[in-house]
């Protein structure tokens, strides 16, 4: 009996630590947006031009401005979301701060005059730098006992733009507001979200964020990524580079040619040696002030979001 109520006892001290670990352990940080098929339904979207090609992206902007009850679900999902200890980015908050900064020039250019341009969600999550955007929709159904709301709720990864959570479901009639009926709605399956993102961030932590990064070279550069450094060629320079800096060894190199080399599943540590969070553009800048250091190679680094940089040998 001894032996047993000191195992029980062994067993009730290891289990309160895991509470007290889940309990203190740092959770995501979300932006929440509407749905872009709640965009497009209600017609708030706008088109860009991205190398020649039109792009049609949700108007996050021009939703919080028109649409009377957008700020009100916002709020009362994020009600939900801070209950569970999550910290949250305020999506309009930082679109006014994106405005305010309007005058900055956010088209990168080379000296040369070549350019990568960003669609405005993608310079959203780059300013914001919230590791989880949680798209919520939904539409009212009229009933005879009132109004039933369907909604869905949707988690995707900032840096890849992955699905990594999902939930949806119809509310039961009722008379109160929409962002009342959502948050009650949602407050009943929020359970399973919760576990979906936080393994998926767990995942994270262990094995890395994931980044695309691409290699390119200026048509102007005399030399290309089969150029030879100190008897190898540039590309596997690169290579061995990312095998010692990335979590795991962990990339794929998905194509490559004298003039391009693109990589995908780039596994990247969260933080960097003095703490401090890493992007894809940080980790972009340490493979070029790499280049310039050991082979005297001169580069510029561009950006799409968070999650995806390239590197851009000959010239800045």
């Amino acid at each position: 009996m001894k032996m047993l109520r000191s195992l029980l006892l062994a067993l009730g001290v290891l289990f309160a630590s895991f509470g007290i670990h889940a309990q203190t352990a740092k959770k995501p940080i979300i932006m929440i947006v509407p749905s872009d098929n709640w965009c497009t339904q209600r017609y708030f979207t706008q088109t860009f031009k991205d190398q020649g090609r039109t792009v049609r992206v949700s108007d996050y902007g021009l939703a919080f401005q028109e649409d009377t009850e957008l700020g009100g679900v916002i709020s009362k999902v994020g009600e939900v979301l801070t209950e569970l200890g999550y910290e949250l980015k305020d999506c309009e908050q930082e679109l006014k701060n994106i405005a305010i900064r309007s005058g900055e020039d956010n088209v990168t250019m080379s000296k040369s005059g070549a350019m990568l341009s960003e669609n405005p969600i993608d310079v959203l999550k780059r300013r914001a730098k919230a590791d989880i955007i949680l798209q919520v929709g939904w539409q009212e159904v009229r009933e005879q006992e009132g109004k039933s709301i369907s909604f869905t709720l949707e988690a995707f990864d900032a840096y890849t733009s992955k699905r990594i959570a999902s939930s949806s479901g119809l509310s039961e009639p009722s008379t109160e507001s929409v962002p009342r009926i959502l948050q009650k709605c949602i407050k009943d399956r929020i359970d399973v979200f919760d576990r979906q993102m936080l393994n998926y961030y767990c995942n994270l932590q262990t094995n890395g964020r994931e980044i695309i990064l691409t290699v390119r070279v200026w048509d102007n550069w005399d030399n290309d990524l089969e150029t030879e450094y100190n008897g190898e060629e540039l590309l596997d320079c690169i290579q061995s580079w990312l095998h010692d800096n990335t979590v795991n060894n962990a990339f794929n190199l998905l194509d490559a040619t004298e003039m391009i080399a693109q990589f995908e599943q780039v596994r990247i540590p969260f933080f960097d040696e003095k703490g401090r969070a890493l992007d894809a553009r940080a980790f972009a800048t340490k493979l070029r002030k790499h280049l310039n250091t050991v082979y005297g190679i001169e580069a510029k680094v561009m950006t799409r979001g968070l999650g995806e940089a390239i590197v851009v040998l000959g010239e800045k």
